[in-house]
């Protein structure tokens, strides 16, 4: 095994914040930075040029923005990319979300000019992001177009009678748009998303599955009831929990500690919707790092529901989904593209919903 350092190219248009994640960079062990990009049209050139094994990448720079130059870097020269966000707008975060769909190992955000220790306190991050995305499977498809959402019928809104609860960390967001959207929209399910992200992200991924789904989408909101046909995205930072009130089945959020180091975490929402739903649970585990999920999918096993887990062919990291597979070795193992159907398939062998229709 090689004992040469990792190589890094810093793309970024703003001169003090290249200088800042250098440092950064250049004090993690293993990592060197062979160069630094101004905007996205430098970046393309550098790549081929110096032939980074690594690329931070800004996403939000006048001329060639860092979409731009995402796109051009994943089809003409493959390396794992580890997006910078500034984001404190919608459309910039909504950029964030589809970066990680065009393949995008990961992000990290800025610090704000409010932080108080800036960019000493993103190190941590920015580390653990660049070491996983350098063992990221590259070999997987892009999402290359926009979808619209699908016409449905209106429905009345009814009680769910059965749940799907999906975990997913890193290459999630790009996992979540392949599956979500195919998911069955009238088998009297509600649909609970746990993708690792910070605060402020979560809502622009609800609103891109939103936009490709015929499931309402949306960002969970604590005390709400859980519906069929809804799928709803624990907030970033809060834990996503079911409680049961007045035989009402409702949405909880906590900001209780993270658990196996993040926040939200699967495990508590795999467990309550195991408890609250038994063996009308299915559970699924996509792609990412570490051993969340594990537990809630086991949880979801002993009371008779279905388990399913990404295979390592199409997982970007296949961490948890190893860890689940572990924990429940008669789990369903898939390719991305099989997911859904799967999911459907278990929704509809549960029987008949027993809500109204029309």
């Amino acid at each position: 095994m090689s004992s040469d350092p990792l190589r890094v190219l810093v793309v970024d248009d703003v001169a003090l914040e290249r200088v800042a994640v250098r440092g950064l960079v250049e004090g993690f062990k293993g990592f060197a930075v062979v160069g630094e990009a101004v905007d996205g049209l430098d970046a393309a050139r550098l790549v081929h040029e110096l032939a980074p094994d690594l690329v931070t990448l800004d996403v939000e720079m006048p001329g060639v923005d860092g979409l731009q130059a995402l796109g051009y870097i994943m089809s003409e020269a493959p390396r794992p990319v580890v997006m910078l966000s500034g984001a404190t707008t919608r459309g910039g975060e909504d950029l964030t979300i589809r970066a990680l769909e065009l393949g995008a190992v990961d992000f990290v955000r800025k610090p704000r000019p409010e932080d108080a220790h800036g960019w000493r306190d993103v190190g941590p991050r920015l580390e653990d992001a660049l070491r996983a995305a350098v063992g990221a499977n590259l070999g997987l498809p892009m999402l290359a177009r926009e979808v619209s959402r699908p016409v449905r019928p209106r429905r009345a809104p009814q009680p769910a009678d059965r749940v799907v609860a999906i975990a997913a960390s890193t290459g999630g967001p790009r996992a979540l748009a392949e599956v979500v959207p195919a998911l069955r929209d009238d088998c009297g399910a509600a649909v609970l998303v746990v993708q690792h992200m910070p605060r402020g992200f979560t809502a622009g991924l609800a609103r891109r599955l939103h936009a490709r789904s015929s499931l309402d989408v949306r960002e969970a909101q604590d005390g709400e009831p859980l519906l069929a046909g809804h799928a709803y995205v624990a907030p970033g930072g809060r834990h996503l929990r079911l409680v049961t009130d007045d035989a009402v089945i409702r949405l909880a959020l906590s900001d209780g500690p993270p658990m196996h180091g993040v926040c939200p975490a699967a495990d508590p929402t795999f467990e309550a919707a195991a408890k609250a739903f038994g063996a009308r649970c299915v559970g699924v585990v996509l792609t990412g790092m570490g051993r969340d999920a594990a537990a809630g999918l086991a949880a979801i096993a002993r009371r008779g529901g279905v388990a399913v887990v990404q295979d390592a062919a199409t997982s970007v990291v296949h961490g948890m989904p190893a860890q689940a597979r572990a924990a429940v070795p008669h789990a369903t193992e898939l390719p991305l593209d099989a997911i859904a159907a799967r999911v459907n398939d278990a929704l509809v062998g549960l029987g008949p919903t027993t809500l109204r229709t029309g």
